[in-house]
């Protein structure tokens, strides 16, 4: 072989090696938008670094927040995978064509009826844990202001808890969204923003994050707050002197999504975190180490002890198809603002 066809041959291999280079370094990282707890987020991610050796790092954000954030990001995707948060904003993004569909082998595990549960069909979000909506009570702020404990939705809007219970902001927030949805299936529209006016009288704070109530109401800042179930759960194991109420009327609940986005850069890293957060172990790390205590949609999966039985529970039939819905989403959030928060 002639010296100049050597030397062509050999910088052919050296650029091929350089311009391989970024793709082989791209296929060990990960990227995640996380709505669940951080302790969650951190825990998920940090296992699956460690077990498939790829460099995993998370922005922790409301699932509100991250819609809103994927949906700016849609010609040039910063993550690739949206983990955890309430499913009604993954199912909007889906419909929003910002996912990837992706059927994940570990689907055959998760309870039949969260499998596709999106309403945009076709394995664009999968569902890693169902929440059950309620609020959680301070028993021992209650007992210094003489006031009863309340047992269901209607009793708080009396005049009694005036500047004593807090909720999300549904713009913001999957878990304020949700609330929303359910008063709307357990009544009607009408009555639904009927009892929200009512309730805002109490309101001492809508606050951005689903979760944040739980912690104030812990604290003692406030008696009530409005939520899902799991968050008081876990505050209650710290040592929190709370009651989780399960209404009267009934309640509705979440479901928690894993969804890639579309563009993702690492697709391949994005298809094994949902195998993983969907598998036996990647759901149970969630109350092992991750400190969520939610009900794991696997099951072949160990619950936590400190999750609640949904079969003992009064819930709705929460239609995940019309409240997951684009449309109705932005419709309600938009009537939300102006007739509750900016009292129209």
């Amino acid at each position: 072989m002639k010296a100049k066809t050597k030397r062509s041959l050999l910088a052919a291999c050296i650029l091929g090696s350089a311009m391989a280079a970024p793709q082989v370094m791209a296929e060990g990282r990960l990227v995640v938008y996380c709505s669940a707890t951080n302790a969650m987020c951190e825990a998920e991610t940090k296992a699956f670094s460690e077990k498939y050796d790829v460099k995993t790092s998370f922005v922790r954000n409301g699932s509100g927040s991250t819609l809103a954030k994927i949906q700016a990001e849609r010609k040039n995707p910063r993550a690739d995978v949206w983990y955890g948060g309430t499913l009604d904003p993954q199912s909007q993004a889906g419909e929003m064509d910002l996912l990837a569909a992706y059927k994940s082998p570990e689907l055959n595990n998760i309870m039949e009826k969260f499998r596709d549960p999106a309403k945009r069909k076709g394995n664009y979000s999968s569902a890693v844990y169902m929440g059950i909506l309620g609020f959680g009570v301070n028993t021992e702020r209650l007992a210094e202001k003489g006031l009863p404990i309340p047992s269901c939705w209607n009793d708080l809007t009396k005049p009694e808890y005036k500047e004593e219970i807090q909720i999300a902001d549904p713009q913001s927030s999957g878990t304020a969204y949700t609330a929303l949805a359910t008063f709307i299936q357990l009544w009607d529209e009408d009555k639904a923003f009927d009892y929200f006016k009512k309730l805002d009288k109490n309101i001492s704070q809508y606050t951005k994050s689903g979760v944040t109530p739980s912690r104030n109401s812990a604290r003692g800042e406030i008696a009530i707050g409005i939520g899902f179930l799991h968050d008081y759960s876990l505050e209650q194991s710290k040592g929190a002197p709370l009651e989780l109420i399960s209404p009267c009327e009934g309640t509705g609940y979440e479901i928690g999504g894993v969804s890639i986005i579309k563009g993702a850069r690492n697709m391949d890293n994005a298809k094994l975190f949902v195998d993983w957060v969907l598998s036996k172990e990647g759901q149970q790390l969630a109350w092992q180490k991750g400190k969520s205590f939610q009900i794991l949609t696997n099951t072949t999966a160990e619950q936590s002890p400190n999750a609640l039985d949904p079969s003992k529970l009064s819930l709705i039939n929460y239609d995940m198809e019309t409240y997951g819905s684009s449309d109705e989403r932005k419709r309600l959030i938009n009537k939300w603002v102006n007739v509750v928060k900016m009292g129209e």
